[in-house]
């Protein structure tokens, strides 16, 4: 899937540089999806792999109401 292999890269990516700066750092990953069930796989994901920043666009995203409510 492209979106766990970006995910994945960018997660590299940030701790390496955080290794190497002894700085915070993040990337905003785009958790957007089709549908309310995508969107909750996608945050599972990048939780998992511990990314400091997701966000996901309320205007394009089907079953808006229903993930803002799961998120909290």
């Amino acid at each position: 899937m492209r979106w766990r292999d970006h995910f994945l890269f960018c997660a590299e990516a940030i701790y390496k540089s955080q290794a190497e700066t002894c700085e915070i750092k993040g990337h905003y990953l785009n958790a957007t999806a089709g549908t309310c069930e995508k969107m909750i796989k996608r945050v599972v994901c990048a939780r998992e792999l511990g990314v400091p920043i997701i966000m996901h666009d309320y205007l394009t995203a089907s079953g808006v109401f229903t993930f803002g409510v799961c998120l909290l």
